[in-house]
Parts: structure tokens; C-alpha cells; sequence
């Protein structure tokens, strides 16, 4: 049976008082970091003929923050979204300084040309920032305590931005990404379904999933409608399960859809089953209600987005 399981700092986030929206034309140049990765390829997808330049790796490492300094001195955006990540979890325990280079130092890179040049940041962030202990979904401003290397670069990300640019920055937390574009869990899944005899998913961790292509729009409508406001939101899917809920319900949607030609067991197992490098949460759930009243929309039931990317795939 084949098995599966997917990602010590204590801080207190302390919210500032709310900073105006900054005042910049939609017509502004945008440049967004990370054009191989789910939601950039999504935002690629949404962007209806806005003016955009995606950079990738081969144009702008990351991991070289002077690269940055420099596309951004080049292109002069009026909105930067960072959509790039260092996301290997559990190598990040033996990359940590790879990891903060990607994930803090070039995103305060970002944020310092974002306070200097009047230009707006929003920078995507994880839900590996809390530790899981909490019941009930997590509020943008809830105590953050990442378990691993890879929320604590993350973390040091968002304090460097709000640091560099309190009045520039929006950060929108979210979870459980997936999409028809790259390696996620959904496609992961799907291959293995259509492989394996029978499949044994992690049962005790809970978050809610996030098809990028929601998320892309929801990024779109934000800059398109002038909803810009700095501070710390949180976004994904209504709703929330565990993995195996997941695999579960991926695997009756794809038989349904007739992209799996049959049913294969997928047995509960526990994350101490499954043993890996990093922790994960055992409770991530995000509470959406921050930027549903910004937006004035609901997210879509995940399912019901689930359904969506596998007609697309």
C-alpha cells in the first residue's frame, strides 16, 4: 500500500492601525514573481489583457535578492504580486538558509522598492505560520508559531514586508494550493488512483484547499476594483477536510467525470504513519472573513472548485 502525506519561533502579530488604500491607476504595470508556479500560471490565465510581465527563475532567482533589486529598478511596477516561493517543506529543515534568502530577504527586497517608489506589494504567504494547535479557523491576527524551517522563512517574510512597507503591503495567507498547471495533490492523486492497487492518506491533519484559479481572480479583482488595503488576510476554499477527505472526494469527482476508470481503495493513516523531515499542522483552517468583507464575496465551496479544475484538466 502506497502512503501519503503532504507541510521555535513564538510571536504575537500586533495589528497596526488600518492604512488608507493606496490611490494608484489600474493601468499601472505589474510584475509578478514566480511565473512556473500554480497561482502565476494562473493569474497568467485571469489576467485579461492586463499589462503583466511574469518573471521566472531563469529571469530573476530569488535567491540572488540583487536580482531583484535590479528587474524591479528595470521594469518599475506600479503593483508587484509575489507569487514565489522556496516550498520544498521538508528540505527546507536542511536548506533554512536557502529557504530565508527566497522567502524573507528578497521579499523585504521587494517591500523596501514598494515603500521607496509608491508602488503596491501583495505577497503570498502559507499557512505552515501557525502550528496547528488552534480548534477553530485561524484569524489573520491569531498568535503565529510555525513548526519548521519553512514557515519560519515564511514568517520572517511578512514581518520583513510589513517592516519595510506597513503602508504598501497586502498579505493574503492561504492553503492547500492546487490547479491544473504543475505538481499538486489533486494531480498527484490522480496519477496514483490510475497506478496503485490501493492508497493509504494522512487522516489527522485538517485545512481547507485553494484552487489557484479562484485565488488568481479574487487577486485581479482586488487590484481591478481598487480594493488594495495593507495588512494580513487570509484566503481558500469554503469549507474544510483532511487529506484523505480529499483523495476521497477527488476520486468520486474523477470517476464521475469518467478520468478514472475505477475505484481503488484509500485507507485512513496517521501523520506518525508517514514520517517526514518537518511537522505540519494538524489544524491549519484560515477564517476568510477579513477579506470576504473587503471583497464583498463569498469563497466558493471546495468541492464545488474541484469540480471546475478537473474539467479543465
Amino acid at each position: 500500500m502506497l502512503v501519503w502525506s503532504p507541510v521555535p519561533v513564538l510571536l504575537k502579530w500586533v495589528t497596526t492601525p488600518a492604512e488608507a488604500p493606496r490611490s494608484v491607476t489600474n493601468t499601472m504595470a505589474i510584475l509578478v514573481f514566480g511565473s512556473s508556479g500554480q497561482l502565476a500560471q494562473s493569474l497568467r490565465d485571469t489576467q485579461q489583457g492586463r499589462e503583466s510581465l511574469f518573471v521566472d527563475r531563469n529571469t530573476c532567482d530569488l535567491a540572488d535578492p540583487d536580482r531583484v533589486d535590479a528587474i524591479l529598478e528595470r521594469q518599475k511596477p506600479g503593483l508587484i504580486i509575489n507569487a514565489a516561493a522556496y516550498t520544498a517543506v521538508d528540505k527546507a529543515e536542511e536548506e533554512s538558509g536557502l529557504a530565508h534568502l527566497i522567502n524573507e530577504t528578497s521579499v523585504r527586497r521587494m517591500a523596501a522598492y514598494a515603500h521607496a517608489n509608491n508602488t503596491r506589494l501583495i505577497h503570498l504567504s502559507t499557512d505552515f505560520v501557525f502550528d496547528g494547535t488552534n480548534q477553530s479557523p485561524y484569524l489573520p491576527g491569531d498568535t503565529t508559531s510555525p513548526l519548521g524551517q519553512y514557515g519560519q522563512s515564511k514568517l520572517a517574510g511578512e514581518l520583513a514586508a510589513l517592516q519595510e512597507a506597513p503602508e504598501a503591503t497586502m498579505i493574503i495567507r492561504t492553503s492547500w494550493v492546487y490547479s491544473e498547471h504543475g505538481n499538486n495533490f489533486v494531480k498527484s492523486m490522480l496519477r496514483l488512483m490510475s497506478e496503485k492497487p490501493e492508497l493509504g492518506v494522512v487522516d489527522d491533519q485538517r485545512g481547507s484547499p485553494t484552487y489557484a484559479g479562484n485565488l488568481a481572480d479574487k487577486i485581479w479583482q482586488i487590484h481591478e476594483h481598487d480594493l488594495f488595503t495593507p495588512g494580513i488576510y487570509h484566503w481558500t476554499d469554503e469549507g474544510n477536510i483532511t487529506w484523505c477527505d480529499f483523495a476521497r472526494a477527488i476520486q468520486e469527482e474523477a470517476l464521475a467525470s469518467g478520468q478514472l476508470a475505477k475505484a481503488i481503495p484509500i485507507n485512513p493513516i496517521t501523520t506518525d504513519d508517514y514520517p517526514a523531515p518537518a511537522a505540519r499542522p494538524a489544524y491549519s483552517v484560515l477564517d476568510n472573513t477579513k477579506l470576504v468583507k473587503l471583497l464583498g464575496i463569498e469563497p466558493a465551496p471546495w468541492r464545488q472548485n474541484l469540480k471546475l479544475m478537473l474539467s479543465r484538466l
